[in-house]
């Protein structure tokens, strides 16, 4: 029996205006630069307010003249909608902002030698055959960024056979990795594990007595002294509580990644640009937007000169009816994303606003104890936006505040009940967690049970496995690794 029904569905689409739209509320400060710049490079008809160039495109009309002979173009096109200046306002197609930060600056790149190369450079001081510089130079290069040497000698024994054609042993491999790799500087580099990393940096020390036996404790208890069994080292070694004390200060002085200290790694470090800033000004927020989110944008004079030229021209041919619709097509463009970063900035400045007035105590203080629970769904509701709009605002911008600059999502956290029944800042309680770790008493550390009794007594009632896992999202260790003598 063929059953027959009706079903309604409601559906949202967003236009394409809309989703460029979120797009470019969803980039931070730097991405939307890059942005800008493509718009500007592949739309003629913006411009940026800067001097135009005097070098005007001759061939501009007769760029479009084949590529647009087969569209159909209506005799009379109505282009007095893009040449009333008294209808449109300079403000609606300019997009300013004069806050302080209005200097541009240009980020220097560093220009080096590579922490490799480096390495290389070094080779060229030992006296070397052919063969032993060859494999010298390959174990160089087998070392990654932090100084290591990850992959088995023996490995390495092959790969020179197949890729140098350097047919060699184990031993001698072995032999020119400790006499020449692992005395480079910096020291410590070609090591193949963190034990061996540590040794060798001790055994380029002067020798004392604490050097001597820090050397000891790390190649015969190496495992006892990573798991922090101090009463078992003192047994093994026969050595006091102060003594102990010293070769662990001996060793905490070392670098176990000495291939990120390299002072000429040129990498260049990311920058991080706050979107917004926040600055008190007699004791009041003041909230700014990073003039580099409203760049200066208008109508191209030209663009509109042309068009002034066909309404003014008596004789309107194919080739310039092609021409005047690309440029209405182009103006149309124009006129759109200038809209749409003016829109940008409202989204931005009235999202951000609402997440200040909202954490208020805590931008005048600093204090996270006084950061509100607070969800997407509370800001969205109070600005009358999608949730979605806000996620996009938070999960990629930056605050600079009094108390250092902040990604804004930070300001989110969930709620949980105190023991009065009133919404607190799973942040205020991490943080309350973090004071009690780092004000216990380090012979006699807090295990995870003994803080979520703490937390219960200052009146947060939490669970023993929330209060771990509370600890290792503020990457502290556990109660035995966190232990002092």
């Amino acid at each position: 029996m063929l059953k027959q029904g009706l079903q309604f569905k409601l559906l949202q689409k967003l236009s394409p205006q809309q989703i460029q739209l979120m797009k470019l509320i969803q980039l931070p400060t730097q991405a939307f630069e890059e942005r800008l710049k493509q718009e500007i490079e592949e739309n003629p008809a913006l411009d940026t307010g800067k001097e135009a160039s005097d070098d005007v495109d001759d061939d501009l009309s007769n760029e479009f003249d084949d590529d647009l002979s087969e569209k159909t173009v209506s005799d009379d096109l109505n282009i007095d909608d893009y040449l009333s200046d008294d209808e449109v306002p300079s403000y609606k197609t300019q997009a300013n902002n004069y806050s302080a930060d209005d200097e541009e600056k240009n980020l220097p790149y560093a220009a080096g030698t590579s922490f490799h190369q480096s390495l290389k450079n070094q080779l060229n001081t030992f006296q070397l055959n052919e063969e032993e510089y060859t494999i010298a130079e390959f174990l160089v290069g087998s070392i990654d960024d932090s100084g290591y040497i990850r992959r088995d000698v023996l490995d390495i024994v092959d790969d020179l056979a197949f890729t140098e054609n350097v047919f060699t042993t184990l031993d001698i491999v072995i032999s020119i990795l400790s006499n020449v790799v692992q005395t480079l500087d910096p020291i410590g580099v070609g090591a193949r594990d963190l034990r061996e990393c540590l040794i060798i940096q001790l055994k380029a020390k002067n020798k004392t007595k604490f050097v001597s036996l820090s050397i000891q404790v790390l190649e015969d208890a190496f495992d006892h002294f990573v798991k922090k069994h101090y009463q078992k080292l003192q047994e093994k070694f026969h050595i006091s509580e102060d003594e102990l004390k010293e070769i662990i200060k001996e060793i905490s002085k070392l670098n176990p990644k000495p291939g990120s200290s390299y002072a000429g790694n040129n990498k260049i470090a990311e920058q991080i640009v706050p979107d917004f800033s926040i600055k008190l000004l007699d004791g009041e927020l003041d909230l700014v937007l990073n003039s580099r989110n409203a760049p200066e944008l208008h109508i191209s004079r030209e663009y509109n000169n042309m068009l002034k030229g066909y309404q003014e021209s008596t004789i309107k041919s194919k080739s310039q009816k092609d021409a005047v619709f690309f440029i209405k097509q182009k103006l149309d463009a124009a006129k759109w994303f200038i809209d749409a970063i003016r829109q940008r900035q409202q989204t931005l400045l009235i999202t951000m606003n609402t997440i200040m007035q909202y954490q208020y105590d805590y931008f005048l203080s600093g204090d996270e104890r006084k950061l509100k629970p607070m969800i997407l769904k509370d800001i969205a509701d109070k600005i009358n936006m999608d949730i979605s709009t806000v996620s996009r605002v938070a999960n990629s911008k930056y605050v600079s505040t009094p108390y250092g600059t902040k990604l804004i999502k930070e300001f989110f956290s969930e709620s949980m009940k105190n023991d009065q029944g009133e919404d607190v800042s799973t942040k205020e309680i991490k943080k309350i967690l973090e004071t009690i770790i780092t004000e216990e008493n380090k012979k006699k550390p807090y295990t995870d049970e003994r803080l979520a009794a703490i937390l219960k007594e200052k009146g947060y009632p939490i669970a023993r496995r929330t209060v771990a896992k509370y600890r290792e999202q503020l990457e502290l260790p556990v109660a035995r690794l966190r232990k002092e003598i």
